[in-house]
């Protein structure tokens, strides 16, 4: 259990209302360790695979997180945890900072840009003497 995350009962208290409540399919896993994994992955920085057992099956953390992702729910949450906590500024600490770049970006393949012209150059030195 080292340097894993779970939701203390203070901050479970806070987002349990919020939550969705009826959804169609199977019964959902038990939220409050579901919604730790996923916080621990995104501290982490791990891939969703190499989530701890302790949460519960990773397949079931990373769909959880994708389907409401598609659906919004997590930008509902964080609104209505801000409204709810703006009273207590010093409180409230949600950053989604996330910076990816493609490995294009860093110039990879092609070369210059603008290449040096083969022509010689007028008065230049010979650089050989045949």
């Amino acid at each position: 259990m080292k340097g894993q995350f779970w939701l203390s009962d203070d901050q479970w208290a806070l987002i349990k209302p919020h939550l969705p409540y009826r959804a169609a399919g199977r019964r959902r896993e038990d939220d409050r360790r579901i919604i730790s994994a996923i916080i621990h992955v995104l501290q982490s920085g791990c891939r969703w695979q190499d989530c701890p057992a302790d949460y519960g099956p990773s397949t079931t953390v990373y769909n959880r997180y994708n389907r409401w992702s598609q659906k919004g729910i997590w930008q509902y949450l964080f609104a209505e945890l801000t409204a709810t906590l703006a009273g207590t500024p010093e409180e409230i600490s949600v950053d989604s900072t996330h910076i990816k770049a493609h490995r294009c970006a860093g110039g990879g393949k092609g070369g210059l840009l603008f290449r040096p012209s083969v022509a010689p150059k007028v008065g230049a030195t010979p650089r050989s003497t045949q």
